[in-house]
C-alpha cells in the first residue's frame, strides 16, 4: 500500500519551475545590440518591388457586444452558482430524467407487442419506472395494460389449443392483475381443455395407481394428478374420492411425523393437506395435537436453558457429560433448532472459554490455551475475542521460537522490523476507517474485522490492533442504533447479525432485536395507512420473523386483511 504522503507515487504532476538563463551572459547583450544598430547603418536600403504608394490603414473599429450577451452570461453564471450551491436538488432532476426515458421505452415496447421476457420487454420497463415512482400512474396503468394484454394471449392461445403458451401467458396476467374475475375464468376454461386433451380416464387411472404405490408427492403423484382431474371437473367423483384418499395418508403421515419428534415436518404435511383439502374433517383435531407437540417441546427447550444458564452461573461451562451449560443448550437447540436463548446461550460458553485461554496464555500453558480456543471456534467462529486471544497465542509461540535458550520462563519479545511495523499501522488506520464507515464483517478482506486480523496475524501483540478488534461489537451496536434512528432497517438488520457473529452471547442482542422488530410493525402501519399492502405485508413479515409474540402482529395483520 502507498504511503499517503508519497505524491508522485499517486501520479501528481511535478511543478515545473522558471528557469532564468545562464546570468554570466546579461552584459553580453549591449555588445549584440551595438553590433547590430552598426550593420543597419552599413546595409543599403533595399528599394521596394512595388514603387507604389501604399494605402492608408482605415481606423479599427471597436467590436460591441450586443446587450442580450450580457442577459445570456449573467443566466449561465447564475445557473451555474445555484448549481454549485444546489447540489442534492440539480440530482434530483436526473431520477426524474430517467423516469420519463424509462416510461417512453415502456411505451414503445408495449406498443410493438413486446411485453414480457426480456430485459427490454414493457413489463420490465414499467417495473423499472416505478421502482424510481411507485405512485407514478403511467406505470401503473402500463402494467394492467400489459396484463390485459397477457390476459388476451392466453385466450388466442387456447383457442388454438397450445395449452403451455396459454398457461405461460396466464401466469404473466395473474401476476400483473392479481387475480380477477377473467383471470378465474380463463383457469377454469384452461383447465377444462387440459383435461380433455391429456384423456380424462387416462389421467384418473393414472392418479388411481399412484395411489396404490403410496406416491403423493410430486407432478406425478396422486395429490397432483387428482387435482388436474378436479380443476377440469370439479364434480368428479372419482376423482374427489381419490382425494379424500390423499388426504387420509397425508393425516396419517402427520401423526407418524408428531410420533418421531419431527414436528417441523409435521407442520409441512399438515399445510400441504390443507391447501389440497381446506374442509377435510380433521384438519382441526391436526392441528390442536401440532399445536400440543409446540407447547411441549417449548417447554421442555425452556428447561434445558434454564439447566444450561444455572452451569453457566455455577462455571460449569463445559464437560463430558450432561451436567454442563455446553450440553444443555445444545440440547435446547435439538428441540428448537431456531431457539435464540440457546444460541445465545452456547456463545455465552464460548466467551466464557476465550476467557480461560487467555488466562492458559498468560499462566503459559500454550497447549491448554489451544484446546480451550479450538473448543470456543466451534461454537462461535468469528467471535472477536476469540481472534485476538487467537493472535495473542500465536504472538506467544513466536515469543518461544526466538526466546534465548537461557530464559525459557521470560521470553523477550521479538523485534518488530520497521517495515513489519508500518504495515500493521496501515492496516490498524483502514481498520479504524471501515469501522467508522460500517464496514464491520463486510466486504471480505476489507472490512475491519479481516483488516484487524491481517495486522495482528504480522504482529499479534500489537496493543492498536487488539483493542480494535475487541471493540468491534460495541462498534456494531453504536452503528445499529444510529441505523435504527435514521430508519435504515436493512442496514439495522446486517448490524444485527454482525454482532450475533461477533459476539454471540452479548446480552444487548435481545433487547436491540425487539426494537429492530417494533420499527418494522411501526413502518408497516405506515404502509397501511398509506394504502400500501403489499409494502405493509413485506414489513409486517420482518417483524414476525423477529419477534413473533409481540401482541401489535395480530392488530397490524387484522388492518392489512380488512384493507384488502
Amino acid at each position: 500500500m502507498n504511503d499517503r504522503n508519497d505524491f508522485s507515487a499517486r501520479g501528481t504532476p511535478h511543478r515545473a519551475d522558471p528557469v532564468l538563463g545562464n546570468l554570466d551572459q546579461v552584459d553580453a547583450g549591449e555588445d549584440r545590440r551595438s553590433r547590430r544598430d552598426e550593420f543597419v547603418r552599413e546595409t543599403p536600403a533595399r528599394v521596394p518591388f512595388n514603387t507604389r504608394p501604399q494605402r492608408s490603414r482605415p481606423p479599427r473599429r471597436t467590436l460591441r457586444v450586443p446587450w442580450w450577451a450580457f442577459v445570456v452570461g449573467a443566466v449561465i453564471v447564475i445557473a451555474g452558482g445555484w448549481a454549485y450551491t444546489h447540489p442534492t436538488a440539480l440530482h434530483g432532476l436526473f431520477p426524474q430524467t430517467q423516469l420519463n426515458a424509462l416510461l417512453t421505452r415502456a411505451d414503445q415496447a408495449y406498443a410493438a407487442g413486446k411485453l414480457t421476457g426480456s430485459p427490454d420487454s414493457a413489463r420490465d420497463l414499467y417495473e423499472a419506472a416505478q421502482a424510481l415512482s411507485p405512485d407514478n400512474e403511467q406505470a401503473v396503468t402500463g402494467l394492467q395494460n400489459v396484463g390485459n394484454a397477457e390476459l388476451a394471449k392466453a385466450k388466442t392461445a387456447l383457442a388454438a389449443h397450445d395449452y403451455a403458451a396459454a398457461g405461460t401467458a396466464l401466469e404473466e396476467a395473474r401476476s400483473l392483475l392479481g387475480g380477477g374475475s377473467g383471470v378465474a375464468e380463463l383457469n377454469q376454461a384452461l383447465a377444462k381443455a387440459e383435461l380433455q386433451n391429456a384423456n380424462q380416464g387416462a389421467l384418473v387411472t393414472q392418479a388411481r395407481n399412484a395411489l396404490a404405490n403410496g406416491q403423493i408427492d410430486g407432478s406425478n403423484g396422486a395429490a397432483a394428478l387428482f387435482g388436474k382431474v378436479l380443476a377440469g371437473d370439479p364434480d368428479n367423483a372419482v376423482a374427489r374420492h381419490g382425494m379424500n384418499q390423499v388426504g387420509d395418508l397425508l393425516a396419517n403421515r402427520v401423526a407418524a411425523q408428531l410420533g418421531g419428534n419431527d414436528r417441523a415436518g409435521a407442520e409441512k404435511t399438515l399445510a400441504q393437506l390443507a391447501a389440497l383439502l381446506p374442509g377435510y374433517a380433521q384438519l382441526p383435531t391436526l392441528r390442536a395435537q401440532v399445536a400440543a407437540a409446540d407447547r411441549a417441546a417449548a417447554a421442555q427447550r425452556d428447561q434445558y436453558i434454564a439447566a444450561g444458564e444455572a452451569d453457566l452461573r455455577a462455571g460449569k461451562v463445559t464437560g463430558a457429560g450432561n451436567d454442563n451449560a455446553e450440553a444443555q443448550f445444545k440440547a435446547a437447540l435439538t428441540v428448537d433448532p431456531d431457539s435464540r436463548r440457546a444460541k445465545a446461550g452456547l456463545g455465552q460458553v464460548a466467551a466464557a472459554l476465550v476467557v480461560q485461554g487467555n488466562a492458559a496464555i498468560d499462566a503459559g500453558h500454550a497447549q491448554d490455551a489451544k484446546t480451550l480456543l479450538d473448543a470456543a471456534a466451534l461454537l462461535a467462529p468469528q467471535s472477536a475475542d476469540l481472534a485476538a486471544a487467537r493472535s495473542r497465542l500465536a504472538a506467544t509461540g513466536q515469543h518461544a521460537r526466538t526466546a534465548p535458550a537461557s530464559t525459557p520462563a521470560t521470553p523477550a519479545p521479538p523485534a518488530v522490523n520497521p517495515a513489519d511495523a508500518a504495515k500493521v499501522a496501515r492496516l490498524v488506520a483502514r481498520a479504524q476507517a471501515a469501522a467508522r464507515q460500517g464496514n464491520i464483517m463486510l466486504p471480505p478482506g476489507n472490512s475491519a474485522y479481516d483488516l484487524y486480523r491481517a495486522a495482528l496475524a504480522i504482529n499479534g501483540d500489537d496493543a492498536a490492533a487488539q483493542a480494535g478488534l475487541r471493540a468491534l461489537p460495541a462498534v456494531t451496536r453504536r452503528e445499529f442504533d444510529g441505523a435504527v434512528r435514521a430508519d435504515n432497517l436493512d442496514k439495522a438488520h446486517d448490524m444485527l447479525a454482525t454482532l450475533e457473529q461477533l459476539d454471540p452471547g452479548d446480552p444487548l442482542a435481545t433487547s436491540m432485536r425487539h426494537r429492530l422488530g417494533s420499527a418494522w410493525l411501526d413502518r408497516a402501519s405506515h404502509y397501511v395507512g398509506l394504502g400500501e399492502t403489499q409494502a405493509a405485508r413485506a414489513a409486517l413479515q420482518e417483524a414476525q420473523r423477529l419477534v413473533p409474540g409481540d401482541p401489535r402482529i395480530s392488530e397490524v395483520g387484522a388492518r392489512i386483511d380488512h384493507d384488502d
